[in-house]
C-alpha cells in the first residue's frame, strides 16, 4: 500500500491527461533516464501519439512542473536541459515490452495498479447532477433551520415581553404594599394629652 501512495504521488496532469513522467520511471525501474530515453527511441514506434507518451517543452518542463512539484529537486541543476517524457498509462504498460527486466515487470504491476485506482476515484466522484441534488438538500436545510430559528426568536420575543409584564405588575404590586400603612409595631409613645 505503502508503495502503490509513492507511485500515486507522482502521477501527474499535464495537458489534460495523468502521466508519469521519465525521471520517475527511471528511478522506480532502478535505470539511469538517459537509459530510458535511449530504449524508448530505439522502439518510437511503440509510442507513437500523445495517448502513449509525448516530450513536454522545456518551458513547460520548467514552468508547470515547478508549480506542481514545489520542492522538485533536480540532479544536474535547476532547470531541465532536456525535456522530459510524460508516459501515460498506455505507454507505460508499452514500457513493460521495452524494458524486460524482473523489475521493470513489478514496478509496471504497481503503475498499472495506481492508474487503475485513480480511474475508480474518477469513477466515484459524484456527478454534476448529484452534486446539484446535494446543493439543493443543503438549501433545503438552510431554508428550514432559518424557518426555525425565526419561530424561535418570536417564542423568546413573545416570551420578553410577558416576562416584562409579569416583572411591572409584580412591581406595581410591591409599590401598592408599602404604600399601605403599617401597624406599628413595638413600644408606643403617647404625648402628655395621652394621644
Amino acid at each position: 500500500m505503502k508503495k502503490l501512495t509513492s507511485i500515486q504521488k507522482k502521477i501527474y496532469e499535464i495537458r489534460g491527461q495523468k502521466v508519469l513522467l521519465d525521471y520517475d520511471l527511471a528511478a522506480m525501474y532502478g535505470v539511469e533516464t538517459r537509459s530510458l530515453k535511449q530504449a524508448v527511441k530505439r522502439n518510437i514506434e511503440r509510442f507513437e501519439g500523445e495517448d502513449f507518451m509525448f516530450e513536454l517543452t522545456i518551458e513547460e518542463a520548467n514552468f508547470f512542473l515547478r508549480s506542481q512539484i514545489v520542492t522538485l529537486k533536480m540532479p544536474h541543476g535547476k532547470h531541465f536541459k532536456y525535456a522530459p517524457y510524460a508516459f501515460t498509462e498506455l505507454g507505460v504498460a508499452m514500457l513493460s515490452s521495452v524494458l524486460r527486466s524482473k523489475t521493470a515487470i513489478e514496478v509496471n504491476r504497481g503503475i498499472m495498479r495506481a492508474f487503475v485506482e485513480f480511474r475508480q476515484l474518477a469513477v466515484s466522484l459524484p456527478t454534476n447532477q448529484e452534486i446539484k441534488e446535494i446543493r439543493d438538500e443543503v438549501q433545503r436545510i438552510k431554508d428550514e433551520m432559518n424557518e426555525i430559528l425565526a419561530d424561535q426568536n418570536d417564542i423568546n420575543e413573545s416570551n420578553r415581553t410577558e416576562l416584562e409584564l409579569i416583572n411591572r405588575a409584580l412591581a406595581e404590586l410591591q409599590v401598592e404594599r408599602t404604600k399601605k400603612t403599617r401597624r406599628r409595631i413595638g413600644f408606643i409613645q403617647y404625648d402628655e394629652d395621652g394621644k
